[in-house]
């Protein structure tokens, strides 16, 4: 892809968000792209929402389960960009009419007390520059058609990357603790409408969050960038994503480690 399809492949993500008609597959519109041509889509987007006043307030890591690796044929995770306008907290409604295909995941977020950065960092390294640790939900939406009309083919890890790594906003709980406590027996039982969806732990994500994180700060390194301190790191899904159509309500039970609720109106 040209540098001029990127920028208008995410004009069309964007008018997508925008007003609440999903564009087609970048994977069949442009049957060559590449997972360069992905992040550099997903590069103008977050350009073009920092352009309308927003910040970057975070990083979120996807596909880090492995059958989610499976399932769409790739043996890495994923990444896209946190910006101000997704930031919710827990108790909070979201709008009638916000997103556009909602689901939520449940997550550990990392929340960053100083940089953390380069091709060589480590678990120790991770740990050293959190603040704190805390139970969270991502709101997952896709500007981006999951299937093709035409022909029945389904949307690929290129134009879920491209769509911001299909992000939509991140739900914080009060709770805070130590990031250094063992993550991966962190789990949550996770009810929609007081109906248990999901169940999981965070061993479910690369075996420890920990070492997702360690993941992003190594793949930013690639392209010259850090963490920075004070941005929200949202590890990855330890269950499958709930779907929530209007007047769902969410309660995200981890324990000891906190809760989370979220009320789509």
């Amino acid at each position: 892809m040209t540098p001029a399809q990127h920028q208008s492949a995410a004009a069309a993500l964007l008018q997508a968000e925008a007003t609440g008609q999903q564009t087609g597959l970048l994977s069949i519109a442009y049957p060559d792209i590449t997972m360069d041509d992905a992040y550099a889509i997903q590069k103008q987007v977050v350009a073009g929402k920092l352009a309308q006043g927003e910040d970057v307030i975070g990083w979120k890591i996807g596909l880090t389960s492995r059958a989610m690796q499976q399932a769409l044929n790739i043996d890495i995770p994923d990444s896209g960009v946190l910006t101000s306008s997704m930031r919710f907290d827990t108790g909070d409604t979201v709008p009638a009419g916000r997103f556009i295909q909602p689901r939520v995941e449940a997550e550990i977020a990392f929340v960053m007390k100083s940089p953390l950065g380069g091709a060589e960092v480590t678990r120790a390294d991770v740990l050293a520059a959190t603040d704190y640790v805390a139970p969270s939900l991502e709101i997952l939406d896709t500007r981006i058609l999951r299937a093709d009309p035409a022909t029945g083919a389904a949307r690929k890890v290129f134009d879920t990357i491209a769509d911001n790594a299909a992000n939509a906003g991140v739900v914080l709980g009060s709770e805070r603790h130590a990031a250094d406590s063992d993550l991966r027996w962190v789990g949550a039982i996770v009810t929609a409408n007081g109906t248990v969806e999901e169940t999981g732990l965070g061993a479910g994500v690369l075996n420890d969050p920990v070492e997702s994180v360690v993941w992003l700060a190594r793949r930013m390194a690639q392209y010259g960038q850090q963490i920075e301190a004070g941005q929200v790191i949202l590890s990855g899904s330890f269950i499958r994503p709930i779907e929530c159509p209007a007047g769902t309500r969410i309660e995200a039970d981890f324990g000891s480690f906190g809760r989370v609720d979220l009320q789509f109106g």
